[in-house]
């Protein structure tokens, strides 16, 4: 028997043009998982999520090889000013940095970039994620532009929005591709190792069905794997933390640390980065929290009503499988 807790947390900057992050939390008898599908998503796109949130719930997760997991700090596509004083505060060796955005052009993503640069120092890492916005030429042209800017890129993370395009990019920049949206979204996630599309694969442990189900995918596919965040709370981050714990390699740092675009959270440690990492652990959801943060009525109700919808269609999927 679970329990749904629906939550409502304003965001300290607009990211992927939200103000605020809503979701719900699965609580079952032996864990806690999250259930955070954005608002546009219909509900073939969120089942997979709560496929993760019920594996949560059930306590359902592999053993950890390791007890703390780096991270990379996550800077939106702001002017450089925010975006070193986000470096500054992070506490992190490696900073992602959005690039691309609706609006802007590719001098706002060079002076972001230098900004970060500058505020990370020469030893850490920078990496740009451009979600998909730019052709194959304009990608060329802006991974030249941001890897000068940065002193040097660790990779540039979606470039393209088709795998195809992925695969022309990474046969025409020297900096490494990794792929996010390409897998995820992907009705064949293998597409990218096929057409030797990327360096480096992203896992989000929401949209790719759980933990278990991302471990599957990383042996699969044969690539580094970065496990990122999909802007949840600290009860959706401790799974991404629980798969980075898992997996028997984990030459990047994770994109976990999004805890700090939040303006609170559900429980009672936070997970937020020290030193550069989080540690591994399950939460514990702090009711006092969550009651500050709780949804409106109304959008509980709508919750409620996604998920029956979610709910039925899982129903008929087992349906459909009955011999």
């Amino acid at each position: 028997m679970t329990a749904l807790e629906v939550w409502s947390i304003p965001l300290r900057t607009r990211f992927r043009g939200l103000e605020v992050r809503e979701g719900a939390l699965v609580v079952g008898e032996a864990g806690v998982g999250e259930w955070s599908p954005f608002l546009e998503y219909d509900a073939r796109v969120a089942e997979p999520w709560l496929r993760c949130a019920d594996e949560a719930a059930a306590g359902d997760w592999p053993d950890p090889v390791r007890e703390q997991v780096p991270v990379n700090v996550t800077v939106p596509a702001t002017d450089p000013e925010h975006a070193a004083a986000i470096v500054r505060a992070g506490g992190c060796a490696t900073a992602k940095v959005k690039v691309a955005e609706a609006g802007q052009t590719l001098a706002d993503d060079e002076a972001r970039v230098a900004a970060v640069r500058e505020a990370l120092g020469p030893g850490g890492a920078v990496r740009v994620d451009a979600n998909g916005g730019w052709s194959v030429e304009e990608a060329v042209r802006a991974v030249a532009v941001l890897d000068r800017a940065a002193g040097g890129l660790e990779y540039v993370e979606q470039p393209c929005a088709s795998v195809e395009d992925l695969a022309a990019v990474r046969r025409r920049v020297d900096v490494p591709v990794a792929a996010d949206e390409s897998i995820r979204r992907a009705a064949d996630p293998y597409r990218v190792r096929d057409l030797e599309a990327a360096d480096v694969a992203v896992l989000k442990v929401q949209p790719l069905g759980g933990v278990r189900a991302c471990l599957r995918i990383a042996e699969d596919i044969g690539l580094p794997v970065v496990v990122s965040s999909a802007l949840e709370s600290s009860v959706g981050i401790a799974a991404g933390v629980a798969l980075a714990a898992a997996l028997p390699e984990l030459p990047y740092a994770c994109g976990l640390a999004t805890v700090q675009l939040l303006t609170a959270d559900v429980v009672t440690e936070p997970l937020l980065p020290v030193d550069g990492f989080l540690p591994v652990r399950r939460p514990v959801l702090d009711p006092d929290a969550l009651r500050a943060v709780a949804a409106t009525p109304a959008r509980r109700a709508a919750w409620e009503a996604r998920l029956v919808e979610v709910r039925a269609l899982q129903d008929a999927v087992r349906q459909d499988r009955r011999p």
